[in-house]
């Protein structure tokens, strides 16, 4: 009873937030930015004329966010090809898109399990996982690399997905790598015999490839479960309280800096960067995107780079939206330090197989798991970045 509870739950939540309610008002086309040092409110309006207080309204903030999100730092999401074609051979799923003239083909490997009943939950991995694999559940292998280039800033533009919609598209690399996720999606959907059960698919990757797991997970619905592992500045971490780990004296990774690094971000990301108190947003809400469904976050208390401060703080934080939805344990923190960046410590074990076990195989589990092993909470205090309340949403 329960497993049917929470599959039925993801799927109307799925559906709910596909899209939002015609009633939305649409951001200004030339939108003006006035400063805010703290974490934005992320249940007031952009106008500032309206507060959230119930999901239907949620559902209208929700999409006003992600179209921040695609026009101030991560690029336009495309939709739907036009032309896909697809073929299941030897473990091996090879998608076929054409799209205005332009052609490409990417294929995705899939590892089954030897244990379990199909059909199967799945993790996608972007660039592979580095979590340890769960029994019972599939392993989707996306190349992201293929589908969006990221050596270093000369990558701009580079990559299958800039052969179908050209080099001069405002995707990031990491949009384009959410889409691609998309698109395997869509196969599997049109594709039973890939054994896959599409109400529980997660999504994880670790470093710069998680980052792109949690923008995938925050633009995607379909995706029941992301677990982002140790992605720092640009993936859980929060701009602005990176920017004060560093003028702390903490050197630590920056909005400034990352975009000199390379392409994770849209070029329409850069007017923000020596100032991110301008921004409309900060990445508790891209975080929020996800909710109500599955996101645990998975971090390093042992290495500066990745602002451990700033991920703390930023997830904590986000952890108030599930809140608001009446689904405080959907959201999970989970920081331990004292390894290597990627190496998944043995201790976080049980808080990895709580979520797993809930989303992807519908089991009672306790994931009200919010902990950080850092003293003190590495330094972050609420009333320091928070200056709004959590409404209870009807």
């Amino acid at each position: 009873m329960f497993a049917s509870q929470i599959l039925l739950g993801l799927a109307l939540a799925s559906a709910a937030l596909a899209q939002a309610p015609r009633s939305c008002s649409s951001l200004p086309e030339n939108p003006k930015f006035t400063s805010d040092t703290k974490l934005p409110d992320p249940f007031t309006f952009f106008d500032k004329k309206e507060r959230v207080t119930s999901k239907e309204q949620w559902e209208c903030r929700r999409e006003e966010i992600n179209q921040l999100f695609q026009r101030f730092e991560l690029g336009t999401l495309p939709p739907k090809p036009e032309i896909m074609t697809s073929s299941f051979i030897n473990d091996t799923l090879t998608i076929n898109i054409t799209h205005a003239g332009n052609s490409i083909s990417f294929q995705a490997p899939v590892s089954f399990p030897t244990t379990g009943t199909p059909p199967f939950p799945a993790i996608i991995g972007v660039g592979g996982i580095s979590i340890p694999r769960p029994d019972g559940v599939a392993v989707i292998t996306f190349n992201n690399n293929d589908m969006a280039q990221q050596n270093d800033q000369s990558s701009r533009g580079q990559g299958k997905f800039y052969q179908l919609f050209g080099s001069n598209h405002s995707a990031s690399s990491m949009t384009a790598w959410a889409w691609g996720i998309g698109r395997i999606i869509d196969v599997l959907e049109k594709t039973p015999s890939t054994n896959i059960d599409l109400n529980r698919i997660a999504v994880t990757g670790c470093s710069r490839n998680g980052k792109g797991a949690l923008v995938a997970g925050a633009l995607d619905t379909r995706i029941a479960l992301t677990i982002p592992q140790e992605s720092g500045s640009g993936g859980a971490g929060c701009w602005r309280i990176s920017d004060a780990m560093l003028a702390n004296g903490i050197v630590t990774q920056t909005a400034s800096e990352i975009v000199q690094e390379n392409v994770w971000f849209s070029v329409s990301f850069d007017q923000f960067v020596n100032d991110t108190s301008l921004l409309p947003f900060d990445h508790h809400m891209l975080a929020g995107l996800v909710a109500p469904r599955g996101l645990l976050a998975i971090d390093n208390t042992g290495i500066d780079w990745l602002g451990p401060e700033s991920v703390w703080g930023c997830m904590k934080t986000a952890t108030k939206i599930w809140q608001a939805l009446g689904v405080p344990d959907g959201m999970g923190v989970s920081q331990v330090g004292n390894h290597d960046h990627c190496a998944f410590p043995a201790s976080e074990q049980p808080d990895l197989d709580a979520f797993i076990n809930k989303f992807l195989k519908g089991q009672n589990t306790n994931t009200s798991i919010v902990h950080t092993d850092g003293a003190d909470g590495l330094g972050f205090v609420d009333s320091d970045w928070v200056d709004w309340s959590v409404p209870h949403l009807r």
